[in-house]
């Protein structure tokens, strides 16, 4: 008979039984990874504690605030004045628009989260002016620098001064409209 065939050996079933505890463990784990709203992907993962939220609807130019990042910057950038919003997990969230000196548009929306001076990108505006949603967005550190210059001015002058959050959307608007957050200590204002 091919060993393919033959009857377990004791052994192997010894050894398949001192398994079962590791699987008991494990199999919980699969499956609710597996359930909707688990969060089975990174991106859904690194969201704990943080609410859901619908993507907002694509910005229109007639909702546009204008806020200064840098003269030497070959963007003009915009946040979408209906987009923002403060979740009752402080995180703020708003459509930003870069938008180039030969009219070409970055959109994306965002989340910001002042306690630990991060940024996230839910989603960026397709041409057709609606939505893709990202699918690895994970909460980044705002540096200061170029690629993320617009975010750093965000986050200073107008969304969390003192890295203290904005309580209210109408206080970010407020902000944004005036040219900066009367708490920042970088605006003057």
């Amino acid at each position: 008979m091919p060993p393919a065939c033959a009857p377990p050996s004791r052994k192997t079933w010894t050894e398949s039984v001192r398994a079962w505890p590791a699987l008991a463990l494990i199999l919980p784990l699969a499956a609710a990874a597996q359930t909707p709203g688990f969060g089975g992907n990174y991106a859904d993962r690194d969201r704990r504690g943080e609410i859901q939220v619908p993507l907002p609807q694509y910005p229109k130019p007639e909702n546009y605030l204008p806020f200064q990042v840098s003269a030497t910057t070959p963007f003009d950038f915009f946040v979408d004045a209906k987009s923002v919003s403060v979740g009752a997990d402080g995180v703020v969230r708003y459509s930003v628009i870069a938008k180039s000196r030969d009219g070409g548009l970055n959109v994306s929306f965002e989340g910001m989260r002042c306690s630990g001076r991060e940024f996230r990108v839910y989603a960026f505006g397709r041409s057709d002016h609606t939505w893709s949603e990202v699918r690895s967005s994970r909460w980044e550190i705002i540096r200061a620098d170029s690629r993320n210059a617009q975010r750093a001015v965000l986050y200073s002058d107008f969304f969390c001064p003192g890295s203290v959050g904005i309580a209210t959307a109408e206080e970010g608007l407020r902000a944004l409209k005036s040219g900066g957050n009367p708490r920042s200590t970088l605006t003057g204002n």
